[in-house]
Formats: structure tokens, C-alpha cells, sequence
């Protein structure tokens, strides 16, 4: 076992015991107090894991959390004494893998970091394709509706602007060039972050929600982005390329 863990935490005995007890598995760790600290080590080693404490000094966890997802494909771990459950819909809606409140038992942290580094591999080696050239195609339309993916805005029929999060504008894309194909949670969450769901793929479930409630004429019957039971979803419509 050779992969790099990163701890990133502001209590120096936590970075220490997790350096310990990881290290005891195998795993190469190296701990960092805050972002700057992370930055840095991120520059200096290729890392394929980093876990993250929530409650850091200066730029806090979330914000570190959105830089490396944004710019990486490392598995990340929210490690944190914050469990409420909008810090849970935070972390996942930003891309973290994982989340684990403080205290915990240190067996299920290594139980969880084994799972995350073993979908981040199988992610690397089997990606999902989009099937549509990002390159050659700048906009989509389908019912009326025009999505500009150079300007990620989403024009509705009437030619009004509808608003959408990062998080759903990117679903929306992956479903326009997909349309009328069946994608699991896992396919979803592989198409837009280049990983699998893994745990909290009932993330996808909530953003999802959110899109119906912005597209469809009755979120309650969504004609669009159809339910498929026990597997994910599909996006009905006709999609076209102007």
C-alpha cells in the first residue's frame, strides 16, 4: 500500500494521531495546520486522498473542500466536530466523498478511507464518457428550453434567465447529453466529478430535486427527469444542438 494521505487539521494532536495510526496501515501521511499549509504540500507530493477538518483558522474547510474539488480528482474526507446535517448536504453538494464527525472510532476512518481510495481507482481506470463532444458543441435545446454551455446559463421558453447553482447547472448538462439514456447515481456522480457516489449518493436525489422544481411544470410529476426505480434517472426530452 502505497497511496499519500493528506491531514489537514488545525489541533496538532489529531494531525498526530491520525499521521500515527494511518501510517500503521501503510499509508504515507503528511499533516498540515491550515490552507497554506495544504497548498504547499499539495506542490510539493501527488496525494490521492486528503482529509479535511471543517473548523480551520483563516480559509475554512468548505472553501478548501470547493478549491480541491475544482481543480483535483482526490478522494476527500470531511473530518469535523461540525455534524449538523446542512454541513453534511454542504460538503457533498461541494464534492466531498465523505464525512465523518468528530469523535470517531478511528477503525471506521481507516474503513472509510480503504472505501473512498478503492472508487477513486476504479474511477480512474473506468471512467464514464460523455458521449457529446465538449469541444464542438456550445449550446443545447430541448423543449423550448436553450442551455448555453459556454455562459452556463439556462434560457427557459419565454427567453427569461432561470438562476441554477453550480451543482445543478452541471447535472443539467450531463442529462442534455445523455438524454433518453438511463444513468445511475453512480454514473451521475462519475459524469460530473470523474469519481463514484459511494455512500451519499442520495446527494444526486437532492440536487436532482432542486432542478425539477426550477424545469419541470409539476415537480411532483416530473416529465423531464424521470425517476427509473432502483437504478437512477432519465432525461426525456429531445435534445438538440443549434
Amino acid at each position: 500500500m502505497t497511496e499519500r494521505v493528506l491531514v489537514v487539521d488545525d489541533e496538532e494532536d489529531i494531525r498526530e494521531m491520525l499521521g500515527d495510526y494511518l501510517s500503521s496501515f501503510g499509508y504515507r501521511v503528511t499533516t498540515a495546520a491550515d490552507g497554506r499549509q495544504m497548498r504547499c504540500a499539495l506542490e510539493a507530493n501527488p496525494f490521492e486522498l486528503v482529509l479535511l477538518d471543517l473548523g480551520l483558522p483563516g480559509e475554512d474547510g468548505l472553501t478548501l473542500a470547493r478549491e480541491l474539488r475544482s481543480s483535483t480528482d482526490l478522494g476527500i474526507i470531511i473530518v469535523t466536530g461540525r455534524g449538523q446535517p446542512v454541513d453534511r448536504v454542504v460538503g457533498l453538494e461541494i464534492g466531498a466523498d465523505d464525512y465523518i464527525a468528530k469523535p470517531f472510532d478511528l477503525r471506521e476512518l481507516v474503513a472509510r478511507v480503504r472505501s473512498v481510495l478503492r472508487r477513486t481507482r476504479t474511477a480512474g481506470n473506468s471512467p464514464v464518457r460523455d458521449p457529446v463532444d465538449k469541444e464542438s458543441v456550445h449550446q443545447l435545446t430541448f423543449d423550448g428550453w436553450l442551455i448555453d454551455l459556454a455562459a452556463r446559463s439556462l434560457q427557459d421558453p419565454g427567453g427569461g434567465t432561470v438562476p441554477l447553482t453550480t451543482g445543478e447547472f452541471d447535472l443539467l448538462s450531463v442529462f442534455a447529453r445523455n438524454a433518453n439514456r438511463v444513468l445511475s447515481r453512480d454514473e451521475l456522480m462519475d459524469l460530473i466529478h470523474q469519481r463514484e457516489a459511494g455512500p451519499f449518493d442520495r446527494a444526486i436525489d437532492v440536487r436532482v430535486g432542486r432542478l425539477r422544481r426550477k424545469i419541470e411544470r409539476d415537480p411532483g410529476h416530473p416529465d423531464m427527469i424521470k425517476s427509473v426505480r432502483g437504478i437512477g434517472y432519465v432525461f426525456t426530452p429531445k435534445v438538440t444542438a443549434p
